[in-house]
């Protein structure tokens, strides 16, 4: 069995962004040689999330609208964690969104269900944060 480990760096130039990272995982999948396995993608920094869903913009802004309803950025003192930063909301979004997925290689590509797509979610951006890409199999 083969393993292969690539990070993936990000910068957002708002607070709050979701970016396709699908193409870039699959760079990673070819780079890596591997045919059929398991491949993980996590976020490394806790205030981003790397999950699975459609690419569709009216999706994106139901996310950014129903996270934002669940753990509101302000009035920063509503959180016990805000006193040197004032992120406690990325830290809950991030918990409502995961931190990482699973996806099946077969045949060299990323095994998706109709409409899958990879994205980071980065809800406490303007500074360069990565994602592991960890790729196991044959």
């Amino acid at each position: 069995m083969k393993s292969y480990r690539k990070e993936l760096w990000f910068s957002t130039s708002g607070r709050r962004e979701l970016i396709n990272i699908t193409p870039e995982v699959q760079k990673a999948l070819n780079e890596s040689g591997i045919r059929e396995g398991l491949l993980l993608c996590n976020a490394m920094h806790i205030t981003a999330s790397v999950f699975i869903n459609d690419d569709e913009s009216g999706l994106h802004q139901d996310f950014e609208e129903w996270l934002e309803g669940l753990a509101p950025e302000k009035p920063y003192s509503r959180y016990r964690h805000n006193g040197f930063e004032d992120n406690a909301d990325a830290h809950l979004k991030r918990s409502v969104m995961g931190r990482e997925v699973v996806v099946a290689i077969s045949d060299g590509k990323l095994d998706f269900g109709p409409w899958e797509q990879i994205f980071y979610g980065e809800f406490d951006g303007k500074r360069r944060k990565r994602v592991l890409v960890k790729i196991i199999g044959e």
